[in-house]
């Protein structure tokens, strides 16, 4: 499928947490693979809440004329706090690290290239040394797709007794 029109990238940071919050939650909602009573999917409210009260937090939405099409958010780790540092060997000399939280398309815009624009604009300007996120292993698809973006795994993690298997990756930045 191709964008039949251009798709506008809007930028947002921790002022505007509350004026997009509404646009998340409606689009994480419209996303297939997120069932609906999944006690760890429906405190999706929760993390907006929790990386968008980050001071760092950074967000970038994707729009077809008015409609939300996704997004891509998330905000500086505090330093110190490498969870996934041990994953790495050896480990890197500079840990300022950015956490991609959130990288979500609608069906209808996939294969696109709006995951690819997405995350290159969140990204894009970032002075962290490194970016880390996690990715469900049931999908190695998508894990395919943040290698392709130069991320590589580094190691497991269940943040949360409910939560699925991550896999944990980890990207150097150019910052």
């Amino acid at each position: 499928m191709e964008l039949t029109r251009m798709i506008e990238l809007r930028h947002f940071t921790h002022a505007d947490r509350d004026a997009i919050r509404d646009v998340l939650l409606s689009v994480h909602a419209k996303i297939p693979e997120y069932p609906p009573g999944d006690p760890f999917v429906a405190r999706f409210p929760w993390f907006v809440d929790h990386w968008g009260g980050h001071p760092g937090f950074t967000c970038v939405i994707g729009y077809d004329g008015d409609e939300p099409i996704g997004f891509a958010y998330g905000a500086p780790l505090a330093d110190g706090h490498e969870w996934w540092r041990d994953g790495l060997r050896p480990p890197p000399e500079r840990t300022r690290t950015y956490g991609l939280s959130e990288l979500m398309v609608r069906p209808r815009w996939r294969k696109t290239g709006a995951s690819d624009r997405l995350h290159g604009a969140l990204l894009a300007n970032r002075t962290e040394d490194l970016s880390v996120l996690l990715v469900d292993i049931e999908h190695p698809r998508v894990e395919a797709r943040y290698e392709k973006w130069g991320y590589g795994r580094v190691g497991i993690r269940r943040p949360f007794p409910d939560s699925p298997v991550f896999a944990v990756m980890v990207k150097y930045l150019d910052g």
